[in-house]
C-alpha cells in the first residue's frame, strides 16, 4: 500500500492543473483551486508553521469552520511532522480548555473573534488569528518532502464525549492511509467522482474519509462550510455531485424537501454514505422512495476511522451497517472475551491497520481499550450469519432491569415508527426494585399527529412498545422535550438529558 504523502502526491504533483477544490469566499462568489494551487498553498503554510518554530511531534490547535485554509493547515502540518489538532467550532470554555490543557499545543490558529477564548487555557501556546496569517508573506525556500514512517502520529481526534471528558485520539499517517485506501476500493471513488463535502472537517469523518478520499482519488470536491438544507438544492445543481458524505440528520432533512428537488438531486448522484449515528430504518427507505438510492451506512470511530460499511454491490441491508472493510477484522465476545454465537449480541471489537495508536498521554485509558491486541469499541453488537453487522447500542448505555439486559436501540426503533415521534433516547434510570427502569425522551412532531387520534400520546407509545416488545421493556415514563442534546454529528449525549423525577 502506498503511504500517505504517496497518496497525496499523486494528485497534489500528478493532476496539478486538474481543478481539485471550490469554496465560497466570504463575498459570497464561487471559486476554484487546482491541485496546484492547493499543493502550493500548503507549502507556504508550512513555511509560516516554520518560522513559528513548529516542528516533528509540535501540536497545532485548529479552531476554524470548514474552509481552504483549514485544509493548508492539516497539509503543512503533515509535511513538517506537527501533529494536528482539529476543534469544534462551536466549543467554547470548558470544553476548549480541556483539550488545550491535554494536548498542550505549540500553536493554536483560530478565527479572530475567537481568540480571547484561548486565553486563560493556553499561557504556553501561541494564539493566531488565521486572517492575520493570512497577510503574512512567506520567507524561506518550500519545507523538505520528508519520507515519515506509517507510525508517525499525524492528527489527534478528541471523542466526542457523549459520556463524558474527551480522550484524545492519536491517529497515525497509516492509518489515515489505510483508511483511505479502504474507502476508495470499497466505496469505487475515482479521480472522476464529485465529492459535495457538507460535513465539518474537524470531525473524523469529514476529515478521515471525506478530506483524504479527496486527495487520495484526485477527484474534485466541492466545500460547503456548513450543512444547510435549504441550499443543498441550489448546491446539486451547480456542482452535480456524484458522491455526498453525511449523517443522519442530513438525509432527514433532506426529506423535508419537494419531491420533485428531490429526484433531480438524487438524478446524478452514485452514492450517498451515512455515519456517525444510527441510521432509521424508516428514513432508509423513505430516501431510496424519494431520491432512488439506498444510502449506504457504514461504522466507524474517531478511534478506528472506518471498519465496517454496506457493500457498494451487493444488499444495502436496512438497520445493519454491514461487513468488514478489506484488512480490517471484527469480533464479537463476551465480557471475558469468548466469542458468542452468531445472532447474539455481546461487545464488538476491532482491529487492523486503521486502528489509533494509543490515547494521547493517557497509557491507563489506552491499556484499557485493547484487549489481546483487539479494540473494544464500547459498542454492542450481534453478527448475522451471512456476515452483516448490526449495532445494538453502547455497552455504556445497556439497561439492566430486573437482571434482563435491554438496549435502547431496540426501543428507540420501535418509538421512532410511531406517528407524531420525531426523535427518541431511551435510557436506564435508578429503581430499588428493578435496578434500573426503561425511560424514553421524546422529542414530538406536532405536524404529523392525528388529531383525532394522538398517535404519540403516553397511552399509544405504551401500546406500541407492548405489542412488540417484552413488557420489561416498555419505558416507565415518557419524557417529552423541546431537543435532544448532540454532539456536532448528531450523536446523542444522554448524560445531558434532564434526569427523571419519579411520580
Amino acid at each position: 500500500m502506498a503511504t500517505l504523502t504517496e497518496m497525496f502526491d499523486a494528485s497534489l504533483a500528478g493532476r496539478a492543473t486538474q481543478p481539485a477544490l471550490e469554496y465560497e469566499r466570504a463575498d459570497g462568489a464561487r471559486a476554484t483551486l487546482t491541485f496546484g494551487e492547493v499543493d502550493a498553498r500548503a507549502d507556504q503554510m508550512a513555511v509560516l508553521l516554520r518560522a513559528r518554530g513548529l516542528g516533528r511531534g509540535d501540536r497545532c490547535v485548529v479552531h476554524l469552520a470548514n474552509g481552504p485554509a483549514f485544509i493548508d493547515l492539516l497539509l503543512a502540518c503533515l509535511r513538517l511532522g506537527v501533529i494536528f489538532v482539529p476543534v469544534n467550532v462551536l466549543y467554547r470554555g470548558r470544553e476548549l480548555g480541556h483539550i488545550v490543557r491535554d494536548a498542550e499545543p505549540a500553536l493554536i490558529v483560530t478565527s479572530a473573534a475567537h481568540c480571547d477564548l484561548f486565553d486563560a487555557d493556553a499561557p504556553a501556546a501561541t494564539i493566531e488569528a488565521l486572517e492575520a496569517m493570512a497577510n503574512d508573506q512567506p520567507t524561506g525556500g518550500s519545507p523538505e518532502r520528508i519520507r515519515w514512517d506509517d507510525t508517525t502520529p499525524a492528527v489527534i481526534i478528541y471523542t466526542s464525549g457523549t459520556t463524558g471528558r474527551a480522550k484524545g485520539a492519536v491517529l497515525t499517517r497509516g492509518n489515515l492511509a489505510a483508511n483511505a485506501s479502504h474507502l476508495i476500493d470499497a466505496w469505487q471513488i475515482t479521480a472522476n467522482d464529485r465529492y459535495l463535502a457538507v460535513l465539518p472537517l474537524f470531525h473524523v469523518h469529514g476529515l478521515g474519509n471525506g478530506v483524504c478520499s479527496w486527495l487520495a482519488s484526485g477527484c474534485l470536491m466541492r466545500l460547503a462550510e456548513r450543512f444547510d438544507h435549504q441550499r443543498a438544492a441550489e448546491w446539486f445543481d451547480e456542482f452535480k455531485p456524484t458522491l455526498c458524505f453525511g449523517v443522519p440528520t442530513v438525509y432527514v432533512r433532506l426529506l423535508e424537501l419537494a419531491p420533485e428537488i428531490q429526484r433531480r438531486m438524487g438524478a446524478g448522484m452514485r452514492l450517498f454514505v451515512s455515519g456517525s449515528a444510527p441510521l432509521p430504518a424508516a428514513v432508509l427507505e423513505q430516501f431510496r422512495s424519494r431520491f432512488g438510492h439506498t444510502i449506504l451506512e457504514r461504522y466507524g470511530m474517531s478511534e478506528t476511522l472506518m471498519n465496517i460499511g454496506n457493500p457498494y454491490d451487493g444488499e444495502r441491508r436496512p438497520g445493519s451497517v454491514g461487513m468488514p472493510f478489506a484488512e480490517v477484522q471484527a469480533r464479537i465476545v463476551d465480557d471475558a472475551g469468548a466469542a458468542v454465537p452468531d445472532a447474539s449480541v455481546g461487545q464488538l471489537e476491532v482491529r487492523g491497520p486503521n486502528v489509533f495508536l494509543e490515547y494521547w498521554r493517557n497509557t491507563e485509558a489506552t491499556a484499557q481499550a485493547f484487549r489481546d491486541g483487539w479494540f473494544r469499541t464500547g459498542d454492542m453488537a450481534e453478527r448475522s450469519a451471512d456476515g452483516y453487522y448490526t449495532l445494538r447500542g453502547r455497552a455504556s448505555d445497556l439497561i439492566i432491569s430486573g437482571g434482563f439486559n435491554i438496549y435502547p436501540r431496540e426501543i428507540e426503533e420501535v418509538l421512532l415508527d410511531q406517528r407524531g415521534v420525531r426523535e427518541v433516547a431511551v435510557v436506564g434510570a435508578p429503581d430499588e426494585r428493578r435496578g434500573e427502569v426503561v425511560i424514553a425522551y421524546i422529542v414530538t412532531d406536532d405536524t404529523e399527529i392525528d388529531t383525532a387520534i394522538d398517535t404519540a400520546s403516553d397511552a399509544a407509545l405504551r401500546t406500541a412498545c407492548a405489542s412488540l416488545l417484552a413488557s420489561f421493556k416498555t419505558p416507565r415514563a415518557f419524557i417529552r422535550v423541546d431537543s435532544l442534546p448532540r454532539t456536532a454529528l448528531g450523536k446523542v449525549q444522554r448524560h445531558l438529558l434532564p434526569p427523571w423525577v419519579r411520580e
